[in-house]
């Protein structure tokens, strides 16, 4: 973190709350992989804090997926539907559609949002005269369910926005059945249902054949890896195949407490501020939901004891919610003693009056803020490649903070190095497209097995 122009002794004491050491980072790592094995474990799961869902998911992409799949990608207020093709040679063709959800259909009843997914589907499947065909197709539905097979899951919660009644509690893919099946138009097969972090790991393991872990960290964090059928006690598929795909849910990790010894006033306040306290204290520690926030929070305690800005703040400094992650990215991406993006920023913020120092200092808040997010994920990542034990390991990651952030993927990197069991390798790859290509993949390994059982 060095810089042209030096960092006061004052702003580096303020930030040193906000920098972990290895060993702290080992004592969260105890600390998750137990939250993990309370989770896995019969007698322990109703109680854990690190959920470990099941997802039914135990087959990886192997290359001899052929053939034309579908994806449906549900996340948001718009949703997705692809056509995937894979052949000979790794080809892979695809071609997909964004449709909106308007806010009338999100908040209205359930079957007029399912109704307008099928119509939806209906014209991109005539569009492309695929609507006589019967294909495969692999369901992203990123809200909270609980799986209870490869193709049955329960809706928990709406986040994001929703509010469909007559939802919660049913089967979302047998809802989607139904509004396919009224239209009397097109068939579907919905060999799977998943979440993104599953089709992160699928999209990657289709090129990498040793990728066991699927990574988030965007909004949200979360993680999905490869466990041994034996250790996911309430794994009640088959059992004659060895491994089954665990959704961590590690986002809440910390809500017990656990995370308490490393998080700052600066996190409480986040948390206090949320509209989930005391919820998702890990992933409020990490992810881009929260990351602008935490550096803005600092920058405004530090502006008050008269150490940035002369002591002159600005209104848009002081009102919460305005210092956006994408501008821990671009101050970053600064070249060393450089300061235009810095510069710019702190322009729409009402900080024109700022010196070269306050705009080394302001960068300096990012770099902690932000390297202390990708040595917590790294730490998280670092317990699962010394749980899964194998020689060598590839993750997979997506979100917007490791894809835009110009440090994130180097500081992993590095920190994960420092932090597996010494002997074990590991690679990070980004995942390309892990909601729409990974569950298309999803449903091609499904397919690949019914080919093999038919």
């Amino acid at each position: 973190m060095c810089e042209c122009v030096s960092i006061p002794r004052e702003i580096r004491e303020r930030c040193e709350e906000l920098q972990l050491s290895d060993e702290q980072l080992r004592e969260i790592m105890k600390r998750l992989l137990d939250n993990i094995e309370r989770g896995l474990a019969r007698d322990t799961h109703a109680a854990s804090i690190v959920k470990c869902f099941v997802t039914y998911v135990q087959d990886l992409p192997n290359g001899t997926e052929r053939g034309k799949f579908m994806a449906l990608d549900l996340g948001g207020t718009n949703f997705r539907v692809l056509l995937i093709e894979l052949g000979e040679n790794m080809h892979f063709d695809m071609k997909s559609k964004i449709f909106a959800i308007p806010q009338h259909i999100m908040v209205g009843p359930g079957k007029q949002l399912f109704d307008h997914i099928a119509d939806c589907l209906g014209a991109f499947m005539k569009e492309h005269h695929i609507e006589h065909e019967c294909l495969p197709l692999g369901f992203t539905f990123s809200f909270p369910c609980v799986q209870k097979g490869l193709t049955k899951g329960l809706l928990v919660r709406w986040t994001k926005g929703f509010d469909c009644e007559g939802v919660i509690g049913q089967d979302v893919v047998e809802l989607l059945e139904q509004a396919i099946s009224h239209r009397n138009e097109v068939t579907i097969d919905v060999t799977a249902i998943l979440n993104d972090t599953t089709g992160t790991l699928m999209s990657c393991a289709w090129k990498k054949h040793d990728c066991r872990i699927g990574l988030i960290v965007g909004t949200g964090s979360n993680a999905c890896y490869v466990e041994k059928v034996e250790n996911a006690q309430l794994f009640d598929g088959d059992r004659s195949k060895p491994y089954v795909l665990i959704n961590t849910e590690w986002g809440a990790f910390g809500d017990d407490g656990a995370l308490d010894f490393v998080r700052t006033e600066f996190d409480r306040d986040i948390d206090n501020n949320s509209i989930n306290p005391g919820k998702q204290l890990h992933e409020k520690m990490i992810s881009g939901m929260y990351m602008g926030e935490l550096v803005r929070l600092v920058l405004v305690k530090m502006t008050n004891d008269k150490l940035l800005f002369n002591g002159q703040g600005s209104d848009l400094l002081f009102k919460r919610g305005n210092f956006f992650t994408k501008y821990v990215s671009e101050i970053e991406s600064d070249k060393k003693g450089t300061y235009a993006s810095c510069r710019q920023v702190l322009e729409e913020l009402g900080l024109g009056h700022a010196t070269d120092q306050d705009c080394a200092n302001v960068r300096y808040v990012c770099q902690v803020v932000s390297t202390r997010a990708a040595h917590l994920a790294s730490a998280a990542v670092a317990t699962l490649i010394n749980k899964i034990q194998e020689e060598s390991v590839t993750v997979g990651i997506d979100g917007s903070v490791y894809r835009y952030h110009p440090h994130f993927h180097n500081l992993m990197m590095d920190k994960i190095a420092t932090l597996v069991t010494p002997g074990l390798k590991f690679d990070i790859m980004l995942s390309e497209d892990g909601s729409g290509r990974g569950a298309a993949l999803v449903a091609a390994v499904a397919a690949r097995g019914h080919a093999k059982t038919a």
